[in-house]
């Protein structure tokens, strides 16, 4: 995918996280660690909602699309990383790049469209519970996933064709582990003014309208209960909306904390550091969230080690 009338480099240098050299072993197996519980931890929620019947409801529909999603999201950026650390290498393919850049927005974007979806669903579960099973239909719930997959695919597509069209010269040394987009941008020799007017603008489309919409979800799940206070009821709507608030925090702040409140010089750590939070730390920590706080989750598990996973 080299274009040699457009950029004259062929591959990138990607610095990796600040750990020192006598360091990368303990880091390697941590993150190597980190990575495996993040697939098998998502591996067992799908498992999980695929074998109990009594798991077959929208909101784990969703937790199941949005599991996939997470163990895709990290498989995007660990294993490059993982393999620079073990074979002390720093290149990758200015094509491996590109790639590495649009499945990373791609994912990320679903990430916040599933994340909204599942806040929709409380709202209506809480909210308007006689009419739930009439407005969470099967028809709905396809829909929300099909139009998840298609904005998150149209706005990757968009950032990457715009990148791909930048030219490339002289240093080609990310400080990053992997291909950021931002990153990239600040090494472009060429005009990245329309580069720089989509991303806040698609931005608002896959980050700001979702996380507004969760809130407002929240804010009437929250005056709903209110309304009619009780034990048993907010009881009932920690039990079901106390995971999904976690992963939302976890998921927007490490994106306030990475884009919102970005840093000004391209050598500093802390974008570096907050990434990882980002790409590995929430994914691996999602199935943790969903089967500690959710009882759901916990009586699937005590079945299945009870019957087998195999017995019908």
């Amino acid at each position: 995918m080299r274009r040699d009338n457009q950029s004259s480099v062929s591959e990138f240098l990607l610095l990796g996280l600040p750990i020192q050299p006598e360091q990368q072993g303990m880091y390697y197996a941590l993150f190597l660690g980190m990575y495996l519980t993040t697939v098998l931890g998502n591996l067992l929620i799908i498992l999980l909602i695929r074998l109990d019947s009594r798991l077959h409801t929208p909101m784990y529909f969703f937790l199941s699309h949005l599991a996939l999603t997470d163990i895709s999201f990290s498989s995007v950026t660990a294993p490059k990383m993982l393999m620079n650390m073990l074979t002390h290498t720093q290149s990758i393919s200015y094509a491996g790049c590109i790639c590495q850049d649009f499945f990373f927005l791609l994912f990320g974007g679903l990430d916040s469209f599933l994340l909204t979806s599942m806040a929709y669903d409380r709202y209506v579960a809480i909210c308007h519970p006689l009419h739930y099973t009439t407005i969470m239909n099967d028809s709905l719930i396809f829909l929300l996933v099909i139009v998840s997959w298609v904005l998150s695919f149209a706005s990757a597509f968009v950032h990457t064709l715009l990148l791909a069209r930048l030219s490339f010269c002289g240093d080609n040394t990310l400080h990053h582990f992997f291909c950021d987009l931002s990153a990239l941008l600040k090494l472009s020799s060429s005009d990245t003014t329309v580069n720089e007017l989509v991303i806040p603008t698609l931005g608002t489309v896959v980050i700001t309208l979702p996380f507004i919409c969760i809130l407002v979800s929240y804010g009437h799940i929250g005056a709903t209960i209110l309304r009619r206070p009780s034990i048993k009821g907010i009881c009932k709507a920690l039990s079901t909306c106390g995971s999904h608030l976690s992963v939302v925090s976890l998921y927007y702040g490490a994106i306030i904390g990475l884009y919102i409140v970005p840093s000004s010089n391209t050598t500093n750590d802390k974008d570096v550091i907050v990434s990882v939070l980002y790409t590995l730390v929430t994914p691996m920590l999602n199935p943790f969230i969903y089967s500690l706080r959710n009882q759901d989750i916990k009586g699937a598990i005590r079945n299945i080690l009870r019957r087998g996973p195999f017995v019908a």
